[in-house]
């Protein structure tokens, strides 16, 4: 029986580096880098805010050349595709401060003023988004009031009157909204807004025949509240 088992053990010391020697070697694999998730935000919904800023007069206004203070509301839907594209439409309505000058003057003491206090726009709206930042570009219909023309000699007012009322025009802007919260987010915008001439048609003789540019340059501040934003919604790895 020793023999016997001496024999299968210098059999097996024998025969074990042949058995290993059919063992494939162990390949080396490297982990995977982690990557920090990414937040991916969602601009598509609706929303509603309010907006402050100043706005100032074109040249050969009636209106001067000092700015006035303005604040008013807005609201409108974005919706975003292919990623980072953002397309929207937007409703928005500003009140204006006072005359922001002291009129127009012309021989025989003719004072020409003029003041509009309400400003309005419906514009589309597109963009592009880098995270929780959206630079856009915005254009369409504006509209104001424009009932606050007034013509006056040596202090006395008198009739007159203008080829138009001049109350619709365009609209053009560019401004960068930022989500700084869940469901909030604020904006720095520039509006350009064109009304067109007016020209006086009757009145006094010096003013008959005068065009004065009608349109205003807006710097606003904003704040919206976005309906269904829950902040990031998707994690990428």
């Amino acid at each position: 029986m020793k023999k016997l088992l001496l024999g299968a053990a210098a059999g097996f010391v024998f025969a074990a580096p042949a058995f290993a020697a059919d063992i494939p070697a162990r390949t080396y694999t490297k982990a995977p880098v982690y990557t920090v998730p990414q937040a991916v935000y969602n601009w598509t919904g609706f929303y509603i805010g309010g907006h402050v800023g100043g706005a100032f007069p074109g040249d050969n206004s009636l209106e001067g050349s000092n700015g006035r203070f303005l604040g008013g509301v807005q609201g409108g839907f974005d919706y975003q595709f292919a990623s980072n594209w953002v397309i929207g439409a937007e409703a928005q309505y500003s009140w204006l401060g006072g005359n922001s000058g002291n009129g127009v003057v012309f021989p025989g003491g003719t004072l020409v003023t003029g003041n509009t206090d309400q400003l309005g726009s419906v514009t589309g709206r597109l963009g592009y988004a880098f995270g929780p930042a959206l630079l856009y570009a915005k254009g369409g219909y504006a509209f104001r009031n424009n009932d606050n023309i007034g013509v006056s000699v040596g202090g006395v007012p008198v009739a007159f009157t203008t080829d138009a009322n001049h109350r619709d025009g365009y609209t053009v802007g560019a401004g960068l909204e930022y989500m700084f919260a869940p469901n909030w987010s604020v904006k720095g915008e520039y509006q350009y807004y064109n009304f067109g001439n007016t020209t006086f048609t009757s009145g006094p003789a010096p003013i008959i025949g005068a065009r004065f540019r009608d349109d205003e340059h807006t710097v606003k501040l904003g704040i919206n509240y976005r309906f269904g934003w829950g902040g990031p919604v998707v994690a990428k790895y």
